[in-house]
């Protein structure tokens, strides 16, 4: 099973990684003409929801030839495949009649999230993005989906990591909503699910926002310095994930396609509005990394005024002492002082009055 792949920019190996997270870090791209350079999944499981208003049959399958059998009927079908295989992959499409140039776009990887509509289907693909607890890093797997007469396709990578149960729950309602519509409204749900998930990562982002705010105050130094960096880096990748999914749902609702029906289109303004409203919020938060920055230059700059300041009224308080020990350390034979029997007794005497009236001087003024 393929794994899903980190959404960073460079192929190089994190240094300097507050979390620890010991993995290379390779930039996601794929030419559009290009041969894949997806791993074939070794197994690939099948789930297929065959349902109408009244009943719903759940089927989960490794056989792609179970899937023909309950696409032909008159209900809606949702086939969700885990494990993106080649051979799987062709058959399905061909048997279908699924556009080869969409089914070189299920094949690739590091796609930016797009729709497009060929022929008898719509397809689009985006991405869908995990929070990695363990290492506090955002993570993320391509996932494809087809829009056909009565049925909707989903391939995604990893089986473990699924955002859909909430509409299997509501797929297992007895005349819910989701059932008595069409396959237009599954694909809406999907898609519904997948950006609502991102606002789950927007909230573990915050969380750690607030956390960085705390050690800005209290800790700074070069790790609080480097999580800064790290948080950035994760906030302009996942902005730069999602961004495109916008253009991905103005798609849809620009689409005039007899696949989707007119009661529906409200339903994909709904996610439109709220895709809007989590680039805002990661925009935002950016902001207030950048601000954090900012914060962490004014606190090492305040506590290098500080040691400055230490250092400045040691080095005061030391100079006059300094300079009567610099007089009367001469090696001239000739010195008034020179033979004075309590010379040295009182010679201290007045070097530490000297000091007791400096800092005396230097309170008065809230030098320090």
């Amino acid at each position: 099973m393929s794994k899903p792949s980190r959404i960073l920019p460079l192929q190089v190996l994190d240094t300097l990684n507050p979390f620890k997270v010991k993995k290379q870090r390779i930039m996601n791209y794929n030419p559009a003409t290009g041969p894949s350079t997806r791993k074939p999944a070794e197994h690939i499981r099948i789930s297929i929801f065959d349902y109408d208003a009244p009943q719903c049959q759940e089927v989960t399958t490794d056989n792609v030839e179970v899937i023909f059998k309950h696409i032909n009927n008159k209900r809606t079908v949702w086939v969700n495949i885990d494990g993106i295989n080649p051979t799987a992959v062709h058959e399905i499409c061909m048997r279908l009649g699924v556009h080869y140039l969409l089914e070189d776009d299920i094949m690739s990887v590091g796609q930016r999230a797009k729709m497009d509509e060929i022929g008898d289907h719509l397809f689009c693909l985006l991405p869908m993005i995990y929070f990695n607890k363990e290492s506090s890093t955002i993570e993320q797997e391509q996932i494809s989906i087809v829009l056909g007469k009565h049925f909707v396709i989903s391939f995604q990578e990893d089986p473990i990591r699924d955002v859909f149960d909430p509409v299997r729950e509501r797929l297992r309602i007895e005349r819910s909503r989701i059932r008595n519509a069409g396959a237009d409204y599954l694909c809406y749900s999907l898609l519904d699910t997948i950006v609502d998930s991102y606002f789950n990562i927007m909230e573990k982002l915050g969380e750690k926002i607030e956390l960085m705010e705390d050690l800005v105050q209290h800790q700074p130094g070069p790790r609080t310095q480097a999580r800064i960096n790290f948080l950035r880096r994760e906030l302009l990748l996942f902005k730069r994930a999602i961004v495109p999914v916008r253009e991905l749902i103005n798609g849809f609702l620009k689409s005039e396609s007899d696949l989707l029906e007119e009661r529906t289109t409200k339903y994909f303004k709904d996610i439109y509005d709220h895709i809007i409203q989590a680039t805002d919020l990661s925009e935002n938060y950016r902001d207030v990394v950048n601000n954090l920055q900012d914060q962490y230059n004014t606190q090492i700059n305040l506590k290098m005024n500080e040691i400055m300041k230490v250092l400045a009224v040691v080095t005061t308080l030391m100079a006059p002492l300094t300079f009567v020990a610099g007089i009367y350390g001469m090696n001239f034979d000739n010195m008034p002082e020179i033979h004075t029997q309590n010379g040295y007794f009182i010679t201290l005497a007045v070097m530490f009055v000297m000091l007791v009236g400096m800092i005396y001087l230097f309170k008065r003024r809230n030098w320090f």
